[in-house]
């Protein structure tokens, strides 16, 4: 049997392609959102690093900037051991729409685990992604 290998969500965001993008690519923008701590040097092969309060941390290698509308990196498959060298690739994807914003988040690369890891990166994803979209849109109509 075939696991998935892709979480894709799509969110109309009523904010122009611009806003988001900030929101998407800044150490603020990131932080106010996604990390409690950002650094992010956006271009490609450049990196960045998100931490929390809780000690966790997500290394990203940037991958794809075409400001405003397609930001992509690799970052670290969780629930793996931190020195696995296996990555997932996130890609946004930004469309102007009359309301605002069309924002696609596809993550993928899930189908290289194993069957238990698979089951707790892609179902731990499945909901971050999820929670972490519904709070970039609160943190962007708060602005």
């Amino acid at each position: 049997m075939a696991f998935p290998d892709r979480i894709e969500r799509v969110v109309e965001i009523a904010h122009p392609p611009v806003t988001v993008w900030t929101a998407l690519t800044t150490a603020d923008g990131l932080s106010s959102w996604f990390g409690e701590e950002v650094t992010i040097d956006l271009r490609p092969g450049g990196t960045a690093r998100m931490s929390w309060s809780s000690g966790d941390v997500a290394d990203m290698r940037i991958e794809r900037v075409e400001e405003p509308t397609v930001f992509g990196y690799t970052w670290h498959v969780y629930g793996l051991p931190e020195d696995d060298p296996r990555r997932t690739y996130v890609e946004f994807t930004l469309e102007p729409v009359a309301a605002g914003t069309r924002l696609t988040v596809v993550e993928s690369g899930f189908s290289q685990l194993p069957d238990d890891a698979h089951d707790k990166a892609f179902g731990g994803n499945v909901q971050g992604w999820a929670s972490e979209l519904g709070e970039l849109v609160a943190y962007l109509d708060a602005a």
